[in-house]
């Protein structure tokens, strides 16, 4: 026996009809005297003739009361429910088993023009022993414990199916039900949408509260106007804009994050509303007038009707938007070209510094092997080397003519910062910058450039920005001390920093202290982010002073003349005036101005050279050390061949002494006749 009070929901009617119904249950476990009889007064709905199609998840509004039946079959798990002749004339087309406590559907014979179902509020687990309702509209099992849509195959005229708050994790099983008008399944586990694209008489779909994380798949759906997706997970919105009926979209509470994720909607002709509210694209602040701008055809945004002035507004917010969206593309496009150029350019530079690197050890090779005659160096072993090199060099060297086709440096003035990437970045000084942007330049970075190049346009860089301080040397080839020396002719430097990345320099352990011995007329403040000190001023004048006075002693005259500029000329004579003067006769004032004078001097000849005038310096000392070397050889080979005659002579000598006292001794043996000898010679040399 199944006890207790039924209550019937239907569904939502706009008209309720009461009535008292005379309830009746029974089983075959107990006998007739034992009947149980419960009179109930309910509420009776005709069928509906329009749904709340947006709401459909709550409970139904009205009720229904009929005389049943339950009786047991031959099949123990299956109750047989039979109703008397006067309620199926009375109910014919429908049937209520609301809150019966049910975990299986029963067994319904003879109730074969039933129209409406309703099993709501029960523990069913599974769809069956329905199968005869050919003539079923309205099938309510709501709330209930379904896990898979099932026994519904034979139901072709089935228009409602309301199967909310169940356990359904897949829609499926829905192939033969071509005539839904209404499909509801909220509160459910379905993960995905599927199988619904032959619905095409479908006009509402209620999908809220379960696990969606996507919207897709409902082509096919041509008929619907009313999709709910409330409470879900979903993050992005697809084919919905494939919809042409589709008018009520509610998308509340989910995770949707930006327009773009369900820019598909801005295509759809038919919307008129729409829910978005409880995600976080409705905190945004261009939330509303970015869907208003892109959904014109909207009439309700999140259940609220939109007005002429919100639309206004939403036009002129979204011009602004466009304007500030199109300003960014932009500033992305300058951003990438500056990221191309900047690869090509450091692209480009790497070749540039393998070639140098293969021809300086190709010298250096050269410069190392023995000199021989040409005619005595074999042909195969010429041939090898300069073969290999050349195939090397060919290789880069079409590298690097296909970068130079692109852009192959960079100017960029950011703030107060003028950024030069790549030789070419050079030629900007020669623009006729405006005399405020120029003025506002402090801060100068060189990327990429070779350092000798950099010294040719710093007169150009002390004209153009006068105000700039802080230089920046990054990839520079900045290899030698005595490069530094071409700062010297700026007007003014504070701070200097040099990247160890390309700059070998820096691994000198003293070239700080030389910097600022030789630029210590600037005072600078830093080196590489790091404070100068007085420390550091006094270390550099006590490595280095001793070096320039040496450098300074060491120069003639002329030479240091023409080193130094026009103002300092005239300091020099003064110091050569004074130089064979007693101490006695300049006063302490001269002789510290003499001091101060003679220290800027002493720098000034620490100059710098090009790197082309080392290699031609370079050069000249390897003609001059192979001139002494055959000079030297040629000494030796003079002095070898000495050696031997002496030893020759050595060797002959006594025989040749011996030879000439006899030969003496024989002429003078006969006095007259030698005599006559020599005054004949003497007689013939007159």
């Amino acid at each position: 026996m199944i006890p207790g009070k039924y209550r019937s929901v239907s569904g939502r009617a706009t008209n309720n009809v009461n009535c008292g119904l005379h309830l009746v249950i029974q089983t075959s476990s107990l006998p007739e005297k034992n009947k149980v009889e419960f009179k109930l007064n309910k509420d009776t709905p005709s069928f509906p003739g329009r749904l709340l199609q947006h709401d459909l998840e709550r409970n139904y509004s009205s009720r229904q009361g009929d005389h049943i039946n339950l009786v047991s079959s031959s099949m123990p798990s299956f109750p047989i429910l039979q109703r008397s002749s006067e309620e199926k004339i009375l109910y014919s087309d429908r049937l209520t088993l609301e809150r019966q406590k049910l975990t299986v559907c029963p067994i319904i014979d003879g109730e074969e023009h039933l129209r409406l179902l309703n099993f709501q509020h029960n523990f069913i687990t599974r769809i069956q022993n329905i199968s005869n309702l050919q003539r079923l509209i309205f099938l309510d099992l709501y709330d209930n414990q379904i896990e898979e849509i099932s026994g519904l195959s034979t139901l072709r005229s089935l228009r409602v199916l309301l199967l909310g708050k169940n356990r359904i994790k897949k829609i499926s099983n829905l192939e033969n039900l071509k005539s839904l008008d209404v499909l509801d399944l909220h509160g459910n586990q379905i993960t995905k949408i599927e199988n619904v694209n032959h619905l095409c008489d479908l006009r509402v779909l209620n999908l809220a509260r379960n696990l969606l994380s996507h919207v897709d798949n409902l082509n096919g759906l041509d008929s619907l106007t009313e999709l709910n997706l409330r409470h879900n997970q979903i993050t992005f919105v697809r084919d919905v804009d494939n919809l042409p009926c589709l008018q009520r979209l509610f998308l509340s509470f989910n995770n949707i994050s930006s327009f773009d994720n369900v820019s598909c909607l801005a295509d759809s002709t038919s919307l008129s509303d729409i829910t978005f509210d409880g995600n976080p694209i409705a905190q945004e602040s261009w939330y509303k007038h970015t869907i208003l701008q892109n959904m014109m055809q909207l009439r309700q945004l999140d259940m609220k009707r939109i007005t002429e002035e919100e639309r206004r507004m939403a036009s002129i917010l979204a011009k602004k938007e466009e304007e500030k969206k199109r300003e960014n593309q932009k500033q992305s496009l300058l951003k990438e070209k500056k990221r191309l150029t900047i690869n090509n350019v450091a692209r480009k530079w790497d070749l540039q510094q393998r070639v140098a690197n293969i021809v300086t050890a190709q010298d250096r090779k050269d410069s190392d092997s023995p000199s021989q005659d040409p005619c005595q160096i074999d042909g195969s072993h010429i041939s090898a080397s300069p073969e290999e090199t050349g195939s090397l060099d060919s290789g880069l060297t079409s590298a690097l003519q296909g970068l130079s086709v692109i852009d192959s440096h960079l100017v960029e003035l950011d703030g107060d910062t003028l950024s030069l990437y790549g030789s070419g970045a050079l030629e900007s000084l020669d623009r006729n910058w405006s005399a405020q942007t120029a003025g506002m330049v402090t801060t100068v970075s060189f990327t990429f450039i070779e350092f000798d190049e950099i010294v040719q346009v710093l007169p150009k860089l002390k004209i153009k920005f006068p105000n700039s301080l802080h230089l920046k040397f990054r990839e520079t080839n900045l290899v030698m001390l005595q490069q530094f020396n071409a700062l010297a002719q700026l007007r003014r430097i504070d701070q200097l920093t040099i990247d160890p990345q390309g700059n070998p320099v820096v691994n000198f352990t003293l070239w700080k202290y030389y910097v600022l011995f030789r630029l210590s007329h600037f005072s600078m403040q830093k080196i590489n982010g790091t404070e100068v000190t007085q420390n550091d001023m006094i270390m550099a004048e006590r490595l280095f002073g001793i070096l320039a006075h040496v450098a300074s002693s060491e120069l003639p005259q002329y030479r240091l003349i023409s080193i130094l500029g026009d103002a300092r000329k005239k300091q020099f004579r003064y110091l050569l005036e004074t130089k064979g003067k007693k101490p006695g006769i300049v006063n302490e004032e001269n002789n510290d101005s003499k001091r101060l004078i003679g220290e800027n001097t002493n720098r000034a000849t620490l100059n710098y050279t090009t790197r082309d005038f080392y290699n031609e310096r370079l050069e000249e000392i390897k003609e001059k050390k192979k001139f002494c070397k055959m000079y030297i050889e040629d000494l030796v080979k003079e002095a070898t061949e000495i050696n031997m005659k002496n030893e020759a002579l050595q060797k002959l000598w006594p025989q040749m002494f011996i030879e000439l006292v006899r030969d003496a001794v024989i002429e003078i043996r006969n006095k007259n006749s030698y005599m006559k000898l020599c005054l004949q010679q003497i007689t013939d040399q007159k």
